[in-house]
């Protein structure tokens, strides 16, 4: 049995069906549901039991072992404000999943962010050297809490206390799939494609940094299916532990993604540019590309998909088709 933490959400439930796709049949979701459609992610899925996040700790006093833990759950807003809230959500609970794996010998795999490495001037090498992570200052309190629980993790893997197996996965820009829900929060293929499609003009931020060009501000966008993947390879090599990145190890800028989203629909797309909001300009990143080195020499050698292949395959196998939903 593998319980997935936030498996109704974008991430989570893409793993939901990946899982199910390479033959796992006892899939427990744990997630809230809300109002906006959340369910639509899972609805395909032949699921085990779904239960609520604080009904997490007492599901798991009554088992010995799972086959995983796969923790996609968290308050994953930028903007988020709320410290205690997130605190909660994003550190509390993982310091419990992670004993919880460890006393019972259950495999934690768990989500950590690209948004740890603050404005990139550090550089994106996933090192768990204790001296390399204080180097990082995340730029927003989702950022510090994911920081928090990894460095909290690698001094504990250091004493001794940690599951048999154990990685974090600093997801970069991911895309694709079952994220509807996210509203404001989706993806910028999810948010241009309707607008694309009918013709219209697509606005980006206007660059407030010398020297980037508008548009030109990149980042490393990753297909949702592509984690997919690395994931169930983690899960079948126990072997491995650690940080992780989670990217494709080229940047590609704002520009080439929406200039994509029109090439996978045939049509020509104009941009706009407009001031980017004061309140996250001092927040924003201009650069982040994963270093995959490694993954790679851990053994996974899956090629990830080009940004075009990717959102080719996102906009017409989902975004403008009856369902969308995988």
């Amino acid at each position: 049995m593998i319980l997935v933490t936030g498996g109704a959400g974008f991430i989570g439930s893409n793993l939901c069906a990946d899982l199910e796709a390479a033959g796992h049949r006892d899939i427990v979701v744990a997630d809230t549901l809300g109002h906006e459609g959340k369910w639509r992610n899972i609805a395909k899925r032949g699921l085990r039991d779904v239960i609520l996040p604080d009904e997490i700790e007492p599901w798991l006093a009554a088992r010995q072992r799972l086959a995983a833990v796969v923790h996609m759950g968290a308050n994953s807003s930028t903007t988020a404000s709320d410290g205690d809230a997130v605190l909660r959500s994003n550190f509390r609970l993982s310091t419990r999943l992670w004993d919880w794996c460890a006393a019972t010998g259950t495999p934690l795999l768990y989500a950590s962010s690209a948004a740890t490495y603050g404005d990139g001037t550090g550089g994106f090498d996933d090192d768990a050297a204790p001296e390399a992570l204080a180097r990082l200052r995340p730029l927003n309190l989702y950022g510090w809490s994911k920081h928090l629980f990894d460095r909290w993790a690698v001094a504990r893997a250091a004493e001794g206390h940690a599951p048999p197996q154990w990685a974090g996965l600093k997801f970069f820009n991911v895309f694709g799939p079952n994220e509807g829900h996210k509203g404001d929060m989706r993806s910028l293929v999810a948010k241009t494609t309707p607008g694309i499609a009918a013709g219209g003009r697509v606005a980006l931020f206007r660059s407030h940094r010398a020297g980037i060009a508008d548009g030109e501000q990149r980042r490393d966008f990753v297909y949702v299916k592509d984690c997919g993947a690395a994931v169930l390879w983690l899960l079948a090599n126990p072997q491995v532990s650690g940080l992780f990145n989670l990217g494709t190890g080229r940047a590609r800028s704002f520009r080439d993604l929406v200039l994509a989203v029109g090439r996978a629909l045939d049509v020509a797309v104009g941009i706009d540019f407009v001031d980017m909001p004061e309140a996250i300009r001092g927040q924003y990143q201009y650069f982040t590309e994963a270093r995959m080195d490694r993954l790679r020499r851990a053994g996974f050698e899956r090629p990830f998909a080009s940004l075009e292949a990717a959102v080719a395959d996102y906009v017409c196998n989902h975004l403008v088709v009856d369902d969308e939903y995988r």
